[in-house]
């Protein structure tokens, strides 16, 4: 059994990137997510190739940094980067799909979309082995770390990426859709967002098989998984 990680653990380094490179990799890519837990709207996926000769300052666990921190920083990392590339799965594939695959789902086709390719791929606690949905192995090796985000900075940058556009999304959704006050939630559930639901019922980028989405969702709604 895996001992449990420490505080010392959990710092946002290039210990792993390190690593690989020793082992004879060239271009590490880490990747992230951002917005599985929300209730609305897209789950944004990221792939970063750091550039080693070009360290950026202050990358760390997206969750740790303020909001002007993250802007700031994803303009660096889109600058100073070999490669990156931000995708989405939309709130129907998602309900099609589950959460978690597709969370598996955005991570490949960032990382299947990075040019040049990776040849090494450390993901945030995100094994890849499988098959793609459209039947595709991934064949480039790959690391999955707990609690990535925090420990490697390429993951993290990853996670800065993924955050920014999904938070983006929020704020041009909140025009559409203002009786949920996404701008500040962002679309987890909050209380304000809860009343929302309560007084409003879901909009279409709601997650309909999500809780408690799904609770105000008949007759507004009617949706089973994989429906046409």
């Amino acid at each position: 059994m895996p001992r449990a990680l420490e505080p010392k653990d959990l710092r946002c380094t290039r210990r792993f990137e390190g690593l690989a490179m020793r082992q004879g990799w060239r271009r590490v890519a880490g990747c992230d997510e951002a917005g599985r837990g929300a209730l609305i709207g897209p789950l944004y996926a990221a792939a970063v190739i750091l550039d080693p000769d070009h360290p950026i300052v202050g990358v760390d666990d997206s969750k740790k940094l303020t909001a002007p921190e993250r802007l700031e920083l994803a303009e660096i990392i889109r600058a100073l980067a070999i490669a990156w590339r931000v995708v989405a799965v939309e709130a129907t594939e998602i309900d099609v799909l589950n959460v978690y695959e597709a969370s598996r789902q955005a991570m490949l086709r960032a990382l299947r979309a990075l040019e040049p390719a990776p040849d090494f791929v450390l993901t945030d606690a995100m094994p890849l082995h499988r098959a793609g949905r459209d039947g595709a192995a991934f064949r480039i090796p790959h690391r999955a770390l707990i609690h990535g985000d925090a420990r490697s900075v390429s993951i993290a940058a990853a996670s800065i990426l993924a955050k920014v556009e999904r938070d983006a999304h929020m704020v041009e959704l909140d025009r559409l859709y203002p009786q949920y006050e996404l701008a500040r939630n962002k679309g987890y559930g909050t209380p304000e967002h809860l009343a929302g639901l309560a007084r409003h019922g879901p909009c279409p980028e709601h997650r309909k098989t999500f809780q408690p989405v799904k609770d105000y969702l008949l007759p507004l709604f009617p949706f089973s998984p994989g429906a046409a």
